[in-house]
């Protein structure tokens, strides 16, 4: 038996556990926090993992994994919000608080080009890794994952709640649909 950290399984793990269902909006972005859990957790095993054991193909293979989802499906997951949800959100005020609903969708969005700094810094480190075989360093790891699990954790408490008692079935549909037409699952027309 191999004393392995298993990288690339646990992501996958978490994706099982957690499917994005397409068709409900809502529930498509919770299952992507599942996503997002999963990789700072492999974030988190691959700097222990570069520490003790060196960079070696299994760590390579992660760090490659970890790139690829915050280039590609993170960016997804904040467009989607603040293409989609937010903008819902704002339209749907009557009778609710606007004063609430426009800080709180101000604030995640100014959270996204946080986390967005946070991860080119965190890039260069992973890259280094990949073309230099250096160890991933503890800081920008750790800075990277504080405010992602934060700021999911806002949403889930904060924004998702609101999200599905102020947004009608109608609006969630749109919201869905134009997530999965960013995705390139549904065809338009």
């Amino acid at each position: 038996m191999s004393a392995s950290i298993p990288f690339i399984a646990e992501p996958n793990r978490a994706r099982r556990e957690a499917p994005a269902a397409t068709e409900v909006a809502l529930e498509m972005l919770a299952a992507c926090h599942g996503r997002v859990q999963a990789q700072c957790e492999l974030l988190q095993r691959l700097v222990a993992h570069t520490a003790s054991r060196g960079v070696d193909d299994e760590a390579r293979d992660a760090a490659r994994g970890v790139m690829r989802y915050f280039e590609q499906a993170a960016p997804h997951h904040h467009a989607d919000e603040e293409q989609d949800l937010f903008p819902a959100l704002l339209e749907s005020m009557a009778g609710s608080d606007p004063v609430c609903l426009r800080e709180l969708t101000a604030a995640l969005t100014a959270e996204h080009r946080v986390l967005e700094g946070l991860w080119r810094t965190l890039r260069v480190a992973l890259q280094a890794l990949l073309d230099d075989g250096a160890p991933l360093p503890a800081a920008p790891v750790d800075a990277f994952v504080a405010a992602y699990l934060a700021h999911v954790r806002r949403e889930d408490e904060e924004l998702f709640p609101m999200a599905a008692r102020l947004l009608d079935d109608d609006a969630l549909e749109r919201v869905g649909r134009s997530m999965r037409l960013r995705r390139g699952i549904e065809q338009v027309g």
